[in-house]
């Protein structure tokens, strides 16, 4: 009789992980644990140090890892709403291209001296763990429950989205650069990575938009024709967003920024349509970060850790407190941001699954030296969950970013202040009734003022200081100010 233990065991394991992993993570998001850090340790426990499980399969752990990392970019893509493009699109496409270099840099430099690397192995070590992660972001975000302003939120997200790419494009161009120069492949000129550059990113969003408005389409006509489809929908989502991540890496193109744009516009022009299929991909991103996160937990040896222990976390104690902070500040300096918000971002430059996945390719390219990427990549990503994942709604309130649910009348006036006014009322009228320095000219709007003073776009929560009082953005119609608050010194 055939036995059926080969199949029965190894899934009876896989299930019993996954489950605990769950059961646990439940428990630790009550008290502000990342639900992500948990199937991460989970893996590891289950490893040859704990439980006994020999995984070293990195072949697997590749397709695993860049399938789930499409299923979460389209997941991302999808519930970002175009609206928030006009806060964070600018900011964000700089910490994306221009934070994740200098990110990478300054890393590099940090790990010539820690680990003893060579400038271009210290450099595609920067490269690998350079950039936030959207799985850790996307997921912190929505399990925290923080209620942030729409100008950081906005560009966490996007920014989370969108670096992906960049990291990428520079861990293949690095790898490339030690093969040349180990006489492995031939020298690629600068015009060569410029034109390569170019022509991944333009390939990632011509046809990340094409497919999104070719499904978009069809979604809009499938969505009268299957009345209670959740499911059917969220799984042709998944696999167009697979597919056009598959089909762009195939073509030369930049496969991550091809399915987040893609999510992107299908989930703006196919609003109703992709509001139904949310819950269903809600799981499938989920199984995709589980997934994930246990198999790359498997893949560490301890053993292997405990050379470049010590290492590993200064580094990433320097990313955290120096390079992400340094990156951040150069970025977003342009923009006009406050000084609380930037540390926010700062804060939350989360790593997750990206750089461990990241480290797999100069193993995959046969890298000399390559196992010790994996091995920092893993340190950092656990440092990162650790500390910034565990306080990011802490750091949040102390940073007084939180902005308070309207049905919290008293955490609502204490934000916005006792009185409401209208921002169509001339600023003359305004400062002669509540003894305030008139501005230069008293014929301007509340609304206008305010946006002058600011010098970015407006958010609500948005505060301006006139001589005692503070002048808060209340309500928006579109892109202007409609309603602000007051607020008075307390006598």
């Amino acid at each position: 009789m055939l036995s059926l233990d080969f199949m029965a065991l190894p899934l009876l394991a896989a299930s019993a992980l996954v489950f605990i992993a769950v059961l646990t993570g439940i428990f630790s998001a009550r008290v502000g644990f990342p639900f992500l850090l948990v199937f991460l340790i989970a893996g590891g426990l289950a490893g040859e140090a704990g439980a006994g499980i020999r995984f070293n399969n990195f072949n697997l752990s590749f397709w695993v890892g860049n399938i789930a990392l499409a299923v979460i970019l389209a997941d991302g893509g999808l519930r970002t709403d175009y609206s928030t493009f006009r806060t964070g699109l600018k900011p964000s496409l700089l910490l994306a291209t221009v934070g994740v270099i200098v990110s990478t840099v300054l890393t590099a430099a940090a790990a010539v001296w820690l680990l003893d690397l060579s400038w271009p192995m210290a450099l595609l070590l920067g490269a690998i763990v350079g950039s936030t992660d959207a799985a850790a972001v996307f997921s912190l975000l929505k399990s925290s429950g923080v209620r942030l302003n729409e100008r950081v939120a906005a560009t966490l997200e996007i920014e989370s989205g969108m670096n992906d790419p960049m990291a990428v494009y520079l861990t293949l161009t690095l790898i490339g650069l030690i093969q040349a120069t180990a006489g492995l492949q031939a020298d690629t000129t600068w015009l060569e990575t410029a034109l390569s550059f170019i022509s991944q990113f333009s390939l990632g969003a011509i046809f990340g938009i094409t497919a999104g408005f070719t499904i978009s389409w069809m979604m809009n006509g499938l969505r009268g024709v299957l009345d209670s489809g959740a499911g059917i929908l969220a799984l042709l989502l998944v696999a167009s967003g697979v597919g056009i991540f598959a089909f762009t890496l195939w073509l030369g193109g930049s496969g991550f920024l091809a399915v987040y744009v893609f999510g992107l516009v299908v989930g703006n022009r196919s609003r109703k349509a992709v509001r139904q299929a949310l819950s269903a991909m809600d799981g499938f991103a989920w199984l995709a970060q589980a997934s994930m996160f246990l198999l790359l937990g498997l893949l560490v040896s301890p053993g292997e850790l405990e050379g470049n222990l010590v290492p590993a976390l200064l580094l990433s104690l320097f990313l955290i407190l120096i390079a992400r902070p340094v990156a951040v500040w150069l970025c977003l300096l342009p923009f006009h941001f406050t000084g609380r918000e930037v540390s926010f971002i700062a804060w939350v430059g989360l790593r997750g699954a990206v750089p461990i996945v990241l480290a797999i390719y100069p193993m995959m390219a046969e890298v000399e030296g390559a196992k010790v990427f994996f091995n920092v990549a893993f340190v950092v990503v656990l440092t990162s969950l650790l500390f910034q994942g565990c306080t990011l709604t802490w750091t949040a309130r102390k940073l007084g970013l939180l902005l308070p649910e309207k049905a919290d009348r008293q955490k609502w006036r204490k934000v916005f202040g006792d009185f409401v006014l209208d921002a169509r009322i001339q600023m003359g009228q305004v400062c002669g009734f509540y003894d305030l320095p008139q501005p230069d000219d008293p014929e301007l709007t509340l609304g206008a003022w305010v946006a002058a003073e600011l010098r970015r776009p407006p958010i609500v929560g948005d505060t301006v200081r006139i001589g005692h009082a503070e002048v808060v953005v209340r309500e928006l119609k579109g892109t202007e100010i409609a309603m602000v608050g007051l607020k008075l010194p307390q006598h």
